[in-house]
């Protein structure tokens, strides 16, 4: 049964704008741009890399332990590669061996993280957690990253100094120490918010704290579980991550282990999402399906059959002759993930009938929509709600990437777009998906990545520090 329309439609702000590219469109000479010719099926299957939230969280967790850590099923990603620069620079040595990171932090000098590189990844601020509970001092700058609206770290802040940090924050550094040279002490903190970051941040610090730490209405996300999992292994007393209450026993300290990071939840959900929109059928793996749980509900409201292909696969295989439309609302998980919503909502602007997406965890991550209109989709805004009205198809231009997830909600939308499509701005891409190109080229996808001029590039392959 088709969705009820909006009775108020006349007052969603518009925001259809002319197809002719803006001069922002344009990328310099030395930036490279990535050409989709739209409309060619997929099929085959799809590897899925380790989890960019997992493994970012993960690496600053290694500063915990002094002995060395393996980490495995890393993905080679800009982000990754920014973490690692900041480890090194804390005195930490890693080093990479295939798809796993051979970490050493035994010799960790500085208490001080390097502004220029903070600035550019907003979870490199998780570090202040380890530092400051290895050392007794950490200094770090308030963080950057996507612009995707007010991520505050006022949860962290508040929750190490009911652990006994004084913490002081003067021209965008966060000064932190230990009260009188003593360990940080176990405490009862309730968050304000189900905070993915703060949750992972307190869980972090409460490790070698002293005494038992309980966190309430703490972040509930696979990779919370598995930052848990990691410290576990190291010998870390924790219970309840996964749920909204964590309990920690403090020990001294912690030891080696190797350790392997979870499959990417959001780089399996945009694959099947792929699939979909080029009405194809791919197979995806290797993922936990519980962890797509909202998303898979929402493909099957659509159209698309999600069939499991053995123990940690999964099938995509579009059903309906016409797809759905349907609505969703972003919420911390176990709900609808907001790094999801710019992948669905390209999908949606194929789908018959009206969508209302709603963005409910961070309040400007709705700029790809005058991206997708560009390329002929037919969605209007008010406040953090989009209303998406099916079309027939959408047509190649030349759209900017504006965040991470937004382009990769462009790419899929070029996968299934009449004509070619040309993405500028990928260094966000390059952010959070591993070998995009390449993965989809081996489905069949006809795409590459050139220079203005002509000239094909290289998708960029991070270097990783060694020392």
């Amino acid at each position: 049964m088709p969705p009820k329309p909006i009775s108020n439609f006349k007052s969603w702000e518009d925001r259809t704008i002319s197809l002719v590219p803006s001069p922002s469109n344009f990328a310099s000479d030395d930036e490279p741009v990535l050409e989709i010719w739209g409309q060619h099926p997929l099929s085959g299957f799809v590897p899925v890399s380790g989890a960019k939230n997992s493994a970012l969280v993960i690496l600053a967790g290694a500063i915990l332990c002094p002995d060395d850590c393996r980490i495995r099923n890393v993905p080679y990603l800009a982000d990754v590669d920014r973490m690692v620069q900041i480890l090194t620079a804390l005195g930490v040595k890693v080093r990479r061996n295939k798809d796993a990171l051979e970490i050493n932090a035994s010799h960790v000098e500085h208490s001080k993280a390097p502004y220029e590189l903070v600035s550019q990844l907003r979870a490199s601020f998780f570090a202040i957690g380890p530092i400051l509970a290895r050392l007794g001092v950490a200094r770090i700058p308030l963080p950057g990253g996507c612009a995707i609206g007010a991520r505050p770290v006022d949860l962290h802040v508040r929750g190490l100094q009911a652990m006994g940090a004084d913490i002081q924050i003067d021209h965008g550094m966060v000064n932190a120490t230990t009260r009188r040279g003593r360990r940080l002490q176990g405490a009862k903190i309730y968050l304000d918010y189900p905070s993915v970051g703060a949750t992972e941040t307190l869980m972090m610090a409460a490790t070698l704290a002293e005494g038992e730490t309980v966190l309430e209405n703490t972040a509930q996300e696979p990779e919370v579980v598995d930052l848990a999992n990691f410290c576990r292994a190291m010998g870390a007393k924790i219970r309840g991550a996964g749920t909204n209450t964590i309990t920690i026993s403090g020990v001294p300290s912690l030891h080696s282990t190797d350790y392997s990071i979870i499959p990417d939840r959001i780089e399996a959900g945009t694959f099947l999402v792929a699939g979909a929109i080029t009405r194809s059928e791919i197979v995806v793996g290797p993922v936990v399906p519980d962890h797509l749980t909202p998303l898979l509900a929402k493909l099957q409201a659509i159209g698309v059959q999600i069939l499991p292909e053995g123990p940690n696969r999964l099938r995509a295989l579009p059903k309906a002759e016409i797809y759905s439309a349907t609505d969703v609302e972003t919420l911390p998980y176990p709900g609808f993930p907001t790094d999801m919503q710019a992948q669905l909502m390209a999908l949606l602007t194929l789908c018959e009938g009206d969508s209302v997406v709603s963005e409910t965890v961070f309040e400007n991550r709705l700029r790809h929509v005058a991206e997708l209109n560009r390329m002929g989709a037919d969605i209007r805004v008010k406040g953090n709600n989009a209303l998406v009205r099916g079309v027939p198809f959408l047509s190649g231009a030349p759209v900017l990437a504006t965040d991470l997830r937004a382009s990769a909600a462009l790419v899929l939308a070029g996968l299934a777009a009449r004509g070619k499509t040309t993405i500028s701005g990928l260094h966000h891409l390059d952010r959070g998906y591993e070998k995009l190109e390449q993965k989809l080229s081996q489905l069949g996808a006809k795409l590459k990545r050139v220079y203005p001029d002509g000239r094909v590039a290289e998708t960029p392959m991070p270097v990783v520090s060694k020392s």
